[in-house]
């Protein structure tokens, strides 16, 4: 084994935006976690799922942002998604806890950023 790496330097973000999101095993935990009636995990297996899902949002969120940033400014579909983005950050910041509570709220937060994701790759509305 080398005891050399190499760094990768990307700063626009190119490489992410290439990689597709693993969305059908993410949209299935979001399920499963949402289905909860009275959980009883351990608290680090809860921060494991939060953990999981924190990831996930943030690279959602990042292929909204990408989106959204493409989008005409007359197009409201980007105003929307900056009012989703902002959220999403806010609640991002929160810490996490070992709690079903915040693996919920996570799952909501995935659940939102894919419907505004979904909404961005829909054509535009048609204007009269």
């Amino acid at each position: 084994m080398s005891d050399t790496y190499v760094v990768l330097h990307d700063p626009n973000g190119l490489i992410e935006a290439e990689l597709p999101l693993d969305r059908a095993p993410h949209e299935a935990l979001v399920t499963a976690v949402l289905a909860w009636k009275d959980p009883d995990l351990a608290p680090r297996d809860y921060e494991q799922i939060a953990l999981q899902l924190t990831g996930h949002a943030r690279a959602v969120a990042a292929d909204v942002r990408r989106l959204a940033a493409a989008l005409p400014k007359s197009d409201g579909r980007g105003a929307f998604a900056e009012i989703v983005l902002r959220e999403a950050e806010g609640r991002l910041s929160q810490s996490l806890q070992g709690t079903a509570r915040c693996v919920q709220n996570r799952a909501r937060l995935v659940q939102a950023l894919y419907t505004r994701l979904d909404r961005l790759t829909e054509p535009a509305p048609a204007t009269r």
